[in-house]
């Protein structure tokens, strides 16, 4: 048993002193105001968070890379560098990410993942992201646009035959050719359907959200913008209750104030802090190749030779941290990072700080710096 005195929790617009109570991997006991005595709990394994704040792991939807490490490298070392990564950051799960690729490393992308599963070294695997191949070349963003192909329902077959059920989201363009096709092909496996990298019309995105799509990946980029006579897949994700929305909160992708209007307009159950990292997540300014480009980093900022934003460099602290500091309210902030994508993705007894849930925390400073981390209620 080990017991977490002295910290703070968010609990509605306040942080409030407490204490939690681990048991083996799963919270016990959330002790507030009166219930603070922990005098009656075993004694011998008793952290002092002096003072610092609590909240549950966060769960990176989106991550490619992270310690000059790239998930498509066909290796097992990268997905356990970015597993290691992500826990120093405090996130405790996340999705492995592809880029736009050939069957083949993507095959490969999938194995390794699957090799590393149930032994990870850090933060916890929850499953595949596939951001394409099925994405339009006139959004392309860094997507290589040799790789980028119509919907194939026979080759996402066999893609689903070797991921053994890991695929919990697919990033498409459904405008394009078999899209819709595609869109009851996820559904009916139980898969998140996402849009991006995509040139939809607002009537377009809304066909795809009758149809199944649920999500929007990196919300504004690599999409149209928003005009007064052509509306666009933003706004019909936005005006769309159903929908939910990821943020790139870096400060570069989105300004902020765009963050605090898609948080006004989906509020915290729908937006979900996301990092779209890569390999410099961790590691700085230099040269990079990821997805068949090169990539410059400078000043933290990722480019293509042409300017074109190529992934990022936050961590999921530091999303957290801005995010607070363009103005959402900071237990919006920590659900969007937490709650939020636990329950898109349907993770049971995940992403709070709740009696029964799993023991996934982290302690961080007044400026989100991670103090420590807890996976399982042990500590990283």
């Amino acid at each position: 048993m080990t017991i977490i005195k002295n910290v703070g929790i968010a609990q509605g617009q306040d942080l409030v002193e407490a204490a939690v109570v681990i048991n083996q991997n799963k919270i016990q006991r959330v002790l507030i105001d009166e219930d603070l005595n922990v005098d009656e709990y075993f004694q011998e394994n008793i952290i002092d968070g002096d003072n610092k704040l609590l909240i549950p792991g966060m769960i990176d939807v989106h991550i490619h890379g992270a310690h000059n490490f790239d998930m498509m490298d066909g290796t097992t070392e990268s997905i356990q560098a970015v597993s290691r990564a992500c826990a120093k950051t405090g996130c405790t799960s996340f999705l492995v990410t592809s880029v736009s690729s050939s069957l083949e490393a993507l095959l490969l992308m999938i194995e390794q993942t699957k090799a590393v599963i149930g032994k990870e070294e850090g933060a916890k695997i929850a499953g595949i992201h596939l951001e394409g191949p099925y994405l339009n070349v006139e959004k392309k963003g860094m997507q290589n646009p040799i790789h980028l192909r119509h919907p194939d329902l026979k080759e996402m077959a066999t893609i689903f035959d070797v991921a053994d059920g890991l695929i919990k989201m697919v990033t498409i363009a459904p405008e394009l050719p078999g899209g819709l096709e595609l869109i009851h092909f996820l559904r009916e496996r139980g898969v998140i359907v996402a849009i991006a990298h995509s040139n939809a019309t607002y009537e377009q995105a809304q066909l795809a959200f009758s149809h199944g799509a649920t999500h929007i990946t990196h919300c504004f980029n690599a999409m149209p913008a928003i005009h007064h006579r052509a509306p666009g897949l933003v706004t019909a994700a936005l005006e769309d209750d159903s929908v939910s929305v990821q943020a790139i909160v870096d400060g570069v992708h989105l300004h902020p104030g765009i963050v605090r209007l898609m948080h006004k307009i989906k509020g915290p159950d729908k937006m979900v802090l996301t990092t779209d990292a890569l390999q410099a997540m961790g590691v700085g300014d230099g040269e990079y190749l990821f997805g068949g480009h090169q990539v410059t980093v400078k000043e933290g900022v990722a480019r293509l030779h042409d300017g074109t934003l190529a992934s990022s460099t936050v961590t999921m602290n530091r999303s957290l941290q801005l995010s607070t500091e363009f103005g959402t309210p900071l237990e919006n902030s920590i659900q969007m990072a937490t709650s939020t994508p636990a329950t898109i993705l349907g993770m049971a007894n995940v992403g709070s700080i709740k009696e029964g849930f799993v023991a996934d925390l982290v302690l961080v400073d007044e400026e989100f710096n991670v103090v420590k981390t807890w996976i399982n209620g042990e500590v990283y």
